[in-house]
């Protein structure tokens, strides 16, 4: 099964279709609520800062800020998707919700926010949308806005799907150079359904242990990144990284077709796959994936 972030951009995959069916879905409304009290636990606000202002980063229709109203929390929710946002209209959220993408950067006043939570958004950062998208320049700029945006000694916490190690390794470098400290807790690790990857970045301040232990020292599967205490001194700067880009041609290295594949049956299955994305495609016609007679 496609990865979600690997069909279309966000704004385009989460279209009216997906964004109501999304929304919908009890199946996902129970995964998304348990995932945002996780994330809550893991931002370990104190007694202080309650009721805090925190924010929603791809907040889409407003399920992980319900969690956060019950809380008793003010929230500031900012997503992609016009279509996500409409149904967090229609469901009369009650944070404040912007139209806005997280790749060119968090613009707000520094020290705004008490924490920010995200709910599986941050892999979709990884990918290259399109010709003038870097995911490098992109996650550089938004860890470096939020952390501006989040108060001395405040958390964010990012529940992600990572697609393997080194997405991880290059994910933590970037957050490392703008400032935060922190670490990965993983949840489950030993279940392929129940596995929940959590990024815990901290701002300066002195770092306290989580529930029950997870974030001082966390147990990770092996091969990924230790949590990284050291703001600035990350062990992933220079890595080699490998990260996905959908507009790679990989026709250029002789790999476009599937195993069998037709060349008919390749053109018709990218025509699919661009209709997905948004692109004007030319209709199909008994001339498609004609063999072409050779030149003079």
């Amino acid at each position: 099964m496609s990865r979600p972030e690997h069909l279309a951009p966000p704004e385009i995959f989460y279209g009216d279709v997906e964004a109501s069916k999304y929304t919908a879905n009890t199946r996902v409304q129970t995964i998304q609520a348990e995932m945002t009290e996780r994330a809550l636990e893991l931002l370990m606000l104190p007694e202080h800062r309650k009721p805090a202002l925190l924010l929603d980063i791809g907040c889409g229709s407003g399920l992980s800020g319900e969690i956060l109203t019950d809380h008793g929390h003010e929230w500031v929710g900012m997503d992609i998707s016009p279509s996500m946002l409409e149904v967090a209209l229609e469901r009369d959220t009650e944070g404040d919700i912007m139209l806005a993408d997280v790749g060119q950067g968090c613009g707000f006043r520094a020290g705004s926010f008490d924490g920010a939570i995200s709910i599986s958004v941050l892999q979709w950062l990884c990918n290259a949308d399109s010709t003038a998208h870097s995911p490098a320049a992109r996650l550089a700029t938004f860890f470096q806005t939020l952390y501006s945006s989040l108060s001395r000694g405040s958390r964010a916490v990012f529940q992600f799907y990572p697609e393997n190690d080194e997405q991880v390794t290059f994910i933590m470098s970037f957050a490392t150079k703008a400032g935060f400290g922190g670490g990965l807790v993983v949840d489950f690790p030993n279940s392929r359904k129940a596995k929940k990857f959590y990024l815990v970045l901290w701002v300066g301040g002195e770092m306290s242990v989580g529930p029950n232990g997870q974030v001082a020292k966390q147990e990770l599967p092996q091969g990924l990144v230790h949590d990284h205490e050291d703001g600035g001194s990350g062990t992933a700067t220079g890595a080699k990284v490998k990260y996905e880009t959908r507009r790679s041609d990989k026709a250029r290295k002789g790999k476009k077709k599937k195993s069998g594949e037709t060349t008919k049956e390749y053109i018709l299955r990218k025509k699919e796959l661009n209709k997905l994305r948004g692109k004007d495609v030319p209709h199909d016609s008994k001339y498609t994936g004609r063999k072409r007679k050779g030149g003079f």
